[in-house]
C-alpha cells in the first residue's frame, strides 16, 4: 500500500522519501491503491532505471509521459489519481506531487498543515524559484541536461535528511518563501494576485526608477504569465524579486542585461546607460543629494567591468566581473547605488565572514527578521496572535 511504499522508496530505490507518491504512481497507473512486488520489479526493470543515475531517475519519474521535459505547469489534461494528490488535484506542474508529499511529511513544515493555501503557494514558490536558476532556457521546459547540470537532486537529499527546513538555502526554505510572499502580499493592495506598475514601483520603499519598472512591464525580460494586460502574476514577481535581490547570479544578470539593452543588440551603449542614469540623476538632485555626473559614473563602471571591446559592454562581459551587479543598482536602484557609495564597513566584513551566503540569502534573512519582529509587535499590541487559519491577510 502506498503508506507502506515510502520505506521502498528510500532503502531499495535510494530516492528522497518524498518521491515516494511520484514513483507509487508512475506504477499503479490505474489507481487501485496497491502495488505488489512484481509489478514494482516490472517497472524498474522495463524502465532500465537499474543503469540510471539518480538524476535521469528523478526526470523520467516525474516527467509526463512521451515528453523530454519538465514543466511549471500541466501542458494538458493528463489526470494523475486523486488518492495521492487530495489537495494539489489534477493537471498540475510536474513538481507538485513531490511539493505534496514534503508539505505532507517533512517535520519542518508540519506547521502549515492546516492550511492549504499556504501549502500551495510554498509549493509554487519552491517550484519558480527551480525553473528561475535551472531553467536557464527560460521556456519552462526543464531538460534532464539542465537537471543534471544543476545541484537541485543534492539539496533534495539534503531536504530528506535535515528536519529543519529553513537550514536548506536552496530552493526549499519557508523563511525564504514567506519573505517572497510578503512582499508581494505589501505590494499587491486589492489581493488580487496581480500587480500592476503603480504597485511595482513601490516596492523597496521606491527604489526602483520608472523606465526599469516600464521595461519590465514591456515583458522584455520575460513574458508575463498573467495573461492579463498590464499585470504581473505571483509567479512573475518570483522571478522579479530574486532577479533584484541577488545581482550576481547568472540569472540576474541576463534578466537586467535584457531591460538595459534597449535595441536588443546583445551590447550595452554609452547611450543606453546613460538612458537610465538619467532618471537616477535628477531623483538625486530632487532628494538634495550631490548628483554624480554620468562621465565620472562611464568612467568607474568600466572600470569594473573592463570590457573586451571599447565601447560595448557584453552579457560575456558583465559574467566575468564580480562587480557587475553594481553596474545596474548605479542604473536604476538608488538606495543601493548609494549604500554602494558610501560601502558599509559592517556589510563587509559580514560578507567575509561567510562567502557562502548569496546576497539573496542575507536579503531574504534581514527581512525575515524585521517580517518576524513587525509581527510579534502588531501581535502584542493586539493581545493575541491571530492564526493563519483565519484568513489569507494574516501572513504578518
Amino acid at each position: 500500500r502506498y503508506t507502506e511504499f515510502k520505506l521502498v522508496t528510500r532503502e531499495v530505490c535510494k530516492l528522497p522519501s518524498f518521491f515516494s507518491s511520484a514513483l507509487f504512481r508512475r506504477i499503479d497507473v490505474e489507481c487501485y491503491g496497491i502495488v505488489t512486488r512484481d509489478a514494482f520489479l516490472k517497472y524498474w526493470a522495463e524502465s532500465s532505471m537499474l543503469t540510471m543515475d539518480m538524476a535521469t531517475q528523478v526526470f523520467e519519474i516525474l516527467k509526463q509521459p512521451n515528453r523530454r521535459y519538465l514543466t511549471k505547469v500541466c501542458p494538458s489534461m493528463h489526470t494523475i489519481c486523486e488518492t495521492y494528490l487530495p489537495n494539489f488535484g489534477c493537471a498540475q506542474a510536474d513538481f507538485k506531487p513531490v511539493l505534496e508529499e514534503l508539505l505532507a511529511t517533512h517535520p519542518g513544515l508540519e506547521f502549515l498543515q492546516g492550511t492549504p493555501e499556504f501549502q500551495e503557494k510554498y509549493a509554487e514558490t519552491v517550484i519558480y524559484r527551480i525553473f528561475y536558476y535551472i531553467n536557464r532556457s527560460g521556456n519552462g521546459r526543464l531538460t534532464l541536461r539542465e537537471l543534471k547540470r544543476s545541484n537541485l537532486i543534492f539539496v533534495m537529499q539534503q531536504v530528506d535528511e535535515e528536519e529543519e527546513i529553513n537550514k536548506i538555502l536552496r530552493y526549499f526554505s519557508y523563511e525564504h518563501f514567506y519573505v517572497i510572499y510578503c512582499k508581494f502580499w505589501e505590494l499587491d493592495t486589492d489581493h488580487d494576485y496581480l500587480l500592476d506598475r503603480e504597485n511595482l514601483i513601490r516596492y523597496g520603499n521606491h527604489c526602483l526608477t520608472y523606465r526599469i519598472v516600464d521595461r519590465i512591464f514591456s515583458q522584455v525580460p520575460k513574458k508575463f504569465s498573467s495573461n492579463v494586460e498590464g499585470k504581473m502574476s505571483y509567479e512573475d514577481f518570483v522571478y522579479f524579486i530574486l532577479a533584484e535581490e541577488d545581482k550576481s547570479s547568472e540569472p540576474s544578470l541576463e534578466y537586467w542585461f535584457k531591460c538595459i539593452d534597449l535595441d536588443g543588440n546583445g551590447v550595452l551603449t554609452s547611450s543606453e546607460l546613460q538612458y537610465f542614469y538619467e532618471e537616477q540623476l535628477h531623483r538625486m538632485s530632487c532628494m538634495s543629494q550631490e548628483p554624480v555626473l554620468f562621465e565620472d559614473i562611464l568612467c568607474q563602471i568600466v572600470d569594473m567591468i573592463s570590457p573586451e571591446r571599447e565601447g560595448y559592454i557584453t552579457l560575456h562581459d558583465l559574467k566575468r566581473s564580480k562587480l557587475s551587479g553594481n553596474i545596474f543598482n548605479i542604473l536604476f536602484n538608488l538606495n543601493k547605488f548609494m549604500a554602494f557609495e558610501s560601502r558599509d564597513p559592517f556589510l563587509i566584513h559580514q560578507e567575509r565572514e561567510d562567502p557562502t551566503l548569496t546576497e539573496w540569502d542575507r536579503f531574504a534573512h534581514r527581512e525575515y527578521v524585521r517580517l518576524s519582529m513587525e509581527e510579534d509587535s502588531e501581535a502584542a499590541s493586539n493581545g493575541n496572535v491571530e492564526s493563519w487559519e483565519e484568513s489569507l491577510e494574516a501572513p504578518f
